[in-house]
């Protein structure tokens, strides 16, 4: 289980991006964070990576205090973080990088294939290339995403895995992440825009303004998250 406890994360300047905000998130629960852009939901992922500390409260997971753990320690605990700019590794294959995700150095082709084809690659154009300039941002998302689905972690968090992802990956991804619920045990929470996901989720949370607007079932919010006009009724502008 995931536990936030009054957490306040402040920038340069004093401005709160997040505002003595408290969340619980259940063992097993896929978790969909929305809201307007500039609420809070990339701050909270990478709070809950380790990426950023907060400025006051605490962070619990599966009853052990985190706060001041970094994204290593964090990692070793069972927590995955995908990033929405993913990271390039030069000299590092993509052969290597699920391997080393998965924890298994001597992963048999089959099984490596399998990540790849479930992200929607070709794993002979891609098993041995490097993780470097010569792949597109959406081959990059892609294949973080199947590194991420390899380690098969306590909690996996991936920060608006659409982007850069063409609508046929898109539609494709949805049901990765559904497999990703069915075959392992831990948590899934995605920060997204895309009603689509919305639909696959167990609850959602809604973060305006540094703090939840709402958080409750799929089938409770979803059907007060848009009003006549498609437009989210928590938030500035509606969603996207």
């Amino acid at each position: 289980m995931l536990e936030l406890k009054e957490i306040t994360v402040k920038v340069e300047g004093g401005k709160e991006i997040l505002k003595n905000l408290s969340l619980k998130i259940e063992a097993g629960k896929f978790v969909v964070i929305t809201g307007p852009n500039g609420g809070g939901k990339s701050t909270l992922a990478k709070l809950v990576a380790g990426i950023i500390k907060p400025s006051s409260g605490k962070i619990f997971f599966n009853g052990k205090d985190i706060t001041n753990l970094n994204i290593t320690e964090r990692a070793k605990l069972g927590v995955t973080f995908a990033f929405q700019q993913p990271v390039r590794f030069k000299g590092i294959t993509v052969r290597d990088l699920i391997s080393i995700a998965a924890g298994d150095t001597n992963m048999d082709e089959k099984k490596l294939c399998a990540y790849l084809y479930d992200v929607g690659l070709c794993a002979k154009n891609y098993i041995d290339r490097e993780i470097n300039a010569s792949l597109s941002g959406g081959e990059i998302k892609r294949i973080e995403i199947a590194t991420a689905i390899a380690r098969k972690t306590q909690l996996s968090i991936f920060d608006e895995p659409e982007a850069g992802i063409d609508i046929w990956s898109f539609n494709n991804l949805t049901g990765v992440f559904e497999k990703m619920r069915q075959e392992n045990d831990g948590s899934i929470i995605i920060i997204s825009h895309q009603e689509r996901i919305f639909e696959i989720a167990d609850e959602i949370i809604v973060l305006a303004d540094g703090q939840i607007s709402m958080q409750g079932k799929k089938e409770d919010v979803l059907p007060k998250l848009f009003t006549s006009e498609d437009k989210c009724s928590f938030c500035t502008g509606g969603i996207q």
